[in-house]
């Protein structure tokens, strides 16, 4: 059986960063113990913040990410067997969000799908690439993960009065961000590939889904969902994530570690993008949950959540890439991924060795102080 590697990663974001200063202008803002706790304090959209036109298509952030991911690999969009594609965000139910990328890319065949879900998904896209790569079915594989969510954003204060914005509705506006991120894997008959299997699970059998767009499906007749106020709209319930949270990220980490054979000492960078670390060890203490591997994992934790937002299926690569390029992850490193997302409280872990090489200096930025626990 092949061994994986990972040899670049790239990522792209949409226009100049929205600060939350030109947020509060259009919503009216937020109380302060209220935006210290989303953490976010720029996020790039593809929708205009005005008039909610949007400059850039999904499938069009992906493409851009994925070409600055192949030409860090010096590769070419040729040399693509295999394309996956994670988002939340689609253009459109059919076709495939991959195969628009693959039209986009100029490539007349390749092998090409689709993960449907948030954060987790782009961990889940790893995995099924890696899977065939390890297997000898493809060469070369591509992975993104892309969300557009401000074209469902926009219209929560577009052509209201600020006072007018209900709070919970401001949440998601200064929460969530655009944007695209991309990993190029290729099978290898060298050693150094993921540790043991993936760490794939759902928690919310029994319970209520904890974040959801509705609108657009066949979940009611369309004559009925066109009744609604907002055609397609986002909910998220903020209390449950924040109580619920903490129990799908022990469960993750606990069967990442157990599936990968590595100890939580063993790991050099633990990328989980959901906010720094004091946060969340505060979330998992109170919770009675902060186990001798979060402790031992707090200070490797790194996250660029508060530079992008929330992002779902990019939030992954997307910090991946910016920690490659800060030079925070070096070539041998042990890094672990461990994505949650509240959509019905899944998560996805991954354990691999960092095996690409320095990035080129011209590509090289230099770290914000948020972005690393």
């Amino acid at each position: 059986m092949k061994s994986v590697q990972m040899l670049s990663t790239g990522s792209y974001l949409p226009g100049d960063p929205i600060t939350n200063e030109e947020l509060d202008e259009v919503t009216g803002g937020l109380p302060p113990d209220i935006l210290e706790g989303l953490q976010t304090k720029l996020r790039h959209w593809i929708a205009d913040i005005e008039t909610g036109e949007q400059s850039e298509s999904n499938s069009g952030m992906a493409e851009k990410a994925i070409r600055e991911a192949l030409e860090l690999a010096e590769l070419e969009p040729e040399d693509i067997d295999l394309l996956v594609v994670s988002t939340a965000s689609p253009e459109y139910h059919l076709p495939p969000t991959a195969t628009l990328v693959q039209e986009k890319l100029g490539l007349p065949r390749v092998a090409a799908t689709d993960v449907r879900s948030g954060c987790a998904g782009a961990v889940e896209a790893l995995d099924m690439a890696r899977l065939y790569l390890e297997r000898g079915d493809y060469k070369t594989a591509v992975v993104v993960g892309v969300e557009a969510v401000s074209p469902l954003i926009v219209p929560v204060f577009r052509g209201k009065e600020p006072k007018r914005v209900r709070m919970r509705d401001k949440l998601a506006v200064y929460a969530f961000g655009d944007g695209a991120g991309a990993m190029v894997l290729q099978a290898t008959d060298e050693g150094g590939g993921v540790h043991g299997s993936a760490a794939l699970g759902a928690m919310g059998g029994d319970r209520a889904i904890g974040m959801q767009v509705v609108g657009g499906g066949t979940h009611a007749p369309i004559h009925q969902q066109l009744e609604a106020k907002n055609l397609v709209e986002l909910k998220v319930d903020v209390v449950e994530s924040g109580r619920f949270t903490p129990y799908v990220l022990t469960e993750g980490l606990r069967q990442t570690l157990e599936r990968s054979g590595l100890e939580a000492e063993a790991v050099d960078m633990c990328v989980i993008p959901e906010g720094n670390a004091t946060y969340m060890t505060d979330e998992l203490r109170e919770a009675g949950l902060l186990t001798p591997e979060w402790t031992t994992l707090e200070p490797k934790i790194f996250e660029n959540l508060t530079l992008v937002g929330a992002t779902g299926s990019a939030a992954v690569p997307l910090a991946m890439d910016y920690a490659w390029k800060t030079g925070a992850v070096s070539k041998g490193d042990e890094v672990m991924l461990l994505a949650i997302e509240t959509s019905n409280w899944k998560y996805a872990g991954w354990v691999f060795p960092w095996t690409a090489d320095a990035v080129p200096a011209e590509k090289a930025i230099t770290p914000a102080a948020e972005t690393a626990a």
